[in-house]
């Protein structure tokens, strides 16, 4: 079966729909490939219970750009909310690192007086001895995440939040993690950025967010519809086998035997998974970079629980190390909607991992049990649990060790050799970003393939812009 179209694009997420929306109204014809039976990627929602969640805990950030957020607002109208944050955080009662040793919650963001309550006085002192001096710490250039968060923070606030939460998150600890790993996740990355974000209420950045009425869903379920509308079509549980890229046009060849034709490549696909199918085959150091490059893996346990709500949060962070939960949101504090149940809620609980590990290849029984014992030693409600739900993710965050730029940098530097393909996304470039970054770098990708021709100095200053994003949480 051969199809061809002007473009075709490889990933059914926010960035490959967004691509297929702006090239269909600049009068592309697009085809979008996509091996999963569903839209959306991590940015889905879909039903567990009767009420609509995510793939973890995701919101629309203010620093989406103007533009961004006019397309989406125009796509969602109404449905896409203004919401207050209301999270809380466990921080170590005692410094240090949480080891068990009770913690205490704190509202996320923080609040200046709530956390002066909530730390110990000698804590307090420490932080602000370490924030004087920091003047007196030097300006090497850091080496590590833990050497930039030292440098910057003070070891105090390091330790107690950032050093158990490395670990966690990306299963190294901070030494072991490339110190581009502070710049892209950490924008307050001083006490006194803490203080001064604590200090802003209201509408600014870090106190609201964005966030649909039928669950962070509904944006990818936006913009496939307007793709479609745009004349673009989508092609799901559709797996791409090979890649032909040549200067005459790009072909694609999937497993169930379709070949699709077309000028131009967009491909947000993990880099690494790019490198094993494309012909000509990409060079032997080409390959070994893509092997060096790791992922972490995620499994999300939903809990049902019967009553709503189970508490008035909208997310719990657990930087611990005394249980595999990094998170724990309630998808039904995140919007206003009529259409959520009274009489029960669900709780997503968020355990990254590693592929094939202990919690990985845990039953729900035994995932339900641990999340149990969590609760209790950090002195949550109990949930009255009337069923267990668990997804398995195995691509989430990419790891940031040490080394990992070098073979980045290969690899993408042969991925930009290759002709009339462009990568980009999230796992296209092998980076952290929000759901907004993701759309912003599918627009300046259509803007680059102007009139069907490849704009590759436009392409070159969109990625150094894209370089300076910092990941909101």
């Amino acid at each position: 079966m051969l199809a061809s179209a002007d473009l075709i694009v490889l990933g059914a997420g926010p960035a490959g729909l967004a691509a297929a929306w702006r090239a269909g109204l600049a009068g592309l014809s697009t085809i979008v490939v996509e091996r999963a039976p569903a839209i959306g990627g991590m940015a889905a929602s879909f039903d567990v219970a009767g009420v609509r969640v995510d793939h973890g805990s995701h919101r629309l950030h203010p620093a989406t750009s103007p533009a961004v957020l006019a397309d989406l607002r125009g796509l969602l109208g109404g449905d896409l909310q203004c919401r207050p944050r209301n999270g809380r955080l466990r921080i170590a009662s005692q410094g240090g690192g949480y080891q068990g040793d009770g913690g205490r919650w704190v509202g996320f963001p923080l609040r200046p007086a709530e956390l002066l309550r909530a730390l110990p006085a000698g804590m307090l002192a420490r932080i602000a001895a370490e924030a004087l001096t920091k003047p007196l710490r030097g300006r090497q250039q850091p080496t590590s995440y833990s050497a930039a968060l030292r440098s910057s923070l003070g070891p105090t606030l390091y330790d107690a939040l950032y050093a158990p939460y490395a670990v966690k998150l990306w299963g190294l600890p901070g030494s072991q993690i490339d110190a581009e790993q502070a710049r892209r996740r950490v924008s307050a990355d001083t006490p006194w950025k803490i203080a001064r974000r604590m200090l802003r209420r209201g509408s600014g950045q870090g106190h609201v967010f964005y966030y649909p009425r039928r669950g962070f869903g509904q944006i990818v379920e936006a913009l496939a519809a307007a793709a479609v509308d745009a004349g673009a079509q989508l092609r799901l549980g559709t797996e791409a086998d090979r890649v032909h890229a040549g200067e005459d046009g790009v072909t694609v060849h999937t497993r169930d035997g379709q070949q699709l034709r077309a000028g131009h490549l967009f491909t947000t696909i993990p880099l690494p998974l790019l490198a094993r199918i494309v012909t000509p085959a990409a060079p032997t150091w080409a390959v070994e970079a893509a092997a060096a490059l790791r992922f972490r893996s995620m499994v999300l346990v939903y809990l049902v629980h019967e009553g709503r709500p189970w508490t008035g949060f909208d997310a719990h962070y657990l930087p611990g190390l005394d249980s595999p939960v990094s998170r724990i949101s309630e998808p039904a504090n995140y919007r206003d909607s009529a259409a959520d149940p009274n009489d029960r809620t669900v709780l997503c609980c968020e355990i990254p991992c590693q592929f094939g590990d202990r919690w990985w290849s845990a039953d729900e029984g035994s995932l339900a049990a641990m999340v149990a014992g969590t609760l209790d030693r950090a002195s949550l409600p109990p949930v009255r649990c009337v069923d267990v739900m668990a997804r398995r993710l195995r691509t989430v965050y990419p790891i940031y060790e040490t080394g990992y730029a070098k073979h980045l940098r290969g690899l993408d530097s042969w991925a930009c050799t290759l002709p009339r393909v462009t990568t980009f996304g999230r796992l296209g470039l092998f980076v952290h970003d929000n759901t907004h970054h993701a759309i912003a770098m599918a627009y300046d990708a259509v803007d680059a393939l102007t009139n069907g021709h490849w704009d590759a100095t436009a392409w070159s200053a969109a990625r150094r812009r894209f370089a300076d994003h910092v990941v909101e949480d």
